[in-house]
């Protein structure tokens, strides 16, 4: 059974119950809590560097990833189905699940009000989640909870957004709103006056390019992580500035 057909018989399961229940092959054991509050402003930002989660598509099913999780950034973006343990925890909200995506990363003992830090300590999954995805699944005051998790396919609406930062010297391109795996392996951008030229990883979900491309239109070559390869064409105009987003009508479906 693949990964969309788990996902589905997973959901069916969770409309019929209203108990804890053993989950699917492939599930993983970690720990959560939360952070940023009831509305979910203190998200915003984060190591991934998507600033303001509504504008970038993500919202508050949000969470920042401890290290073996996070993988220096390369998890940007990703989607994961968490639910309460509740065969290890009384504090759970029976038969609930939530899919978060991740958006920050969890340092080593870092302490939040909810928590006693020390959580996000290697080699930990642990998702730090932002309050309104966590009190989906928990039960508010528990603090700590035990979950199973998986990876599963991002879903969003429209295509994905381009942000163009850096400075006069240096670009920096971040893509959000991204599907199917959620986050992205490698990308390339082309100049109406230029070849294609690869993008470093710069930090978190931001790929850096020296060239010169101030007054080219530009394209893009992107690949996720799931191998699914998208060419963007001229995506971005020729006016394009530093701190503009441009919305796109690509994304990926794995």
């Amino acid at each position: 059974m693949g990964m969309g057909s788990r996902v589905l018989a997973l959901l069916a399961v969770l409309a019929a119950t209203t108990t804890s229940f053993a989950p699917a092959q492939g599930w993983n054991y970690g720990t959560a809590t939360f952070y940023g509050g009831r509305d979910g402003s203190g998200t915003m930002g984060g190591a991934c560097g998507y600033g303001n989660l509504y504008q970038a598509g993500y919202g508050t099913n949000t969470a920042a990833l401890s290290s073996v999780l996070f993988n220096d950034g390369a998890a940007c973006g990703q989607c994961y189905l968490v639910m309460c343990d509740g065969n290890a925890s009384p504090s759970c909200r029976p038969g609930a699940a939530v899919t978060v995506t991740a958006t920050n990363f969890c340092p080593p003992n870092w302490a939040q009000p909810s928590n006693s830090g020390g959580w996000c300590n290697p080699p930990r999954p642990h998702f730090d989640m932002a309050q309104p995805a966590w009190e989906r699944i928990g039960v508010y005051g528990a603090g700590i909870i035990p979950v199973r998790y998986q990876q599963v396919t991002c879903w969003r609406q429209g295509g994905m957004r381009i942000t163009i930062g850096g400075s006069s010297f240096f670009q920096l391109v971040q893509f959000s709103n991204v599907a199917g795996s959620g986050s992205i392996r490698s990308v390339s951008v082309k100049g109406a006056k230029t070849g294609w030229v690869a993008l470093n990883r710069n930090w978190g979900a931001n790929w850096q390019c020296n060239s010169a491309l101030f007054g080219q239109a530009l394209s893009f070559s992107v690949t996720s992580t799931g191998g699914q390869t998208i060419y963007m064409t001229d995506v971005v105009p020729a006016w394009w500035q530093i701190g503009m987003v441009f919305t796109s009508n690509y994304n990926f479906y794995y």
